[in-house]
C-alpha cells in the first residue's frame, strides 16, 4: 500500500475579513474548522494575553513567586527584592489590576497574597518546565 494513500489534497479556503479576500492552502479543513469552533472568544484570548506580558517581568514573577509562599507586605518585598517600596507598590497595583495578588489590612499594614491557587500552580507549572 502507498504510504501517502492516507494523505489528503490540500483545500483552498477562502477567508473574507473586513471586506478582504485571501485564500489559504489547508490541508485538513474540517479539523479546521473543529478547532476553529474551539478557540476562546477574541476578550479571552486578550486577557490570557494580558496575563503573560504581566508575567514576562522577573521582579513580578518573584513577587508572585513570595506571595505563593504566605502573605508579605510591601517593605518586605522591598527587602527581598532590593526594590523601592514605590516600585513594589506599584508592580502589586499590576498584580491586583489582574487579580493575581490581593490585600489586607492589619492596623497600618497591608499584607498581599495571591488571589487564589491558580496564580500559585501556573507559577508551579512553569518552574517544572523550566527544570526539563
Amino acid at each position: 500500500m502507498n504510504s501517502y494513500a492516507n494523505m489528503q489534497t490540500p483545500a483552498t479556503v477562502r477567508i473574507v475579513r473586513n471586506g478582504e479576500v485571501c485564500a489559504v492552502k489547508c490541508l485538513n479543513p474540517g479539523k479546521v474548522r473543529h478547532l476553529s469552533r474551539q478557540l476562546p472568544k477574541a476578550e479571552t484570548l486578550s486577557n490570557l494575553s494580558d496575563l503573560f506580558q504581566l508575567l514576562s517581568d522577573p521582579n513580578r514573577i518573584k513577587i508572585l513567586y513570595a506571595l505563593s509562599r504566605e502573605e508579605v507586605c510591601v517593605c518586605d518585598l522591598s527587602a527581598l527584592l532590593d526594590m523601592s517600596e514605590s516600585a513594589i507598590s506599584h508592580q502589586l497595583r499590576l498584580l491586583r489590576a489582574l487579580r493575581l495578588a490581593t490585600s489586607r489590612r492589619d492596623g497600618r499594614v497591608i499584607y498581599y497574597s495571591l488571589t487564589d491557587a491558580h496564580v500559585s500552580n501556573l507559577l508551579e507549572m512553569c518552574l517544572d518546565h523550566e527544570k526539563e
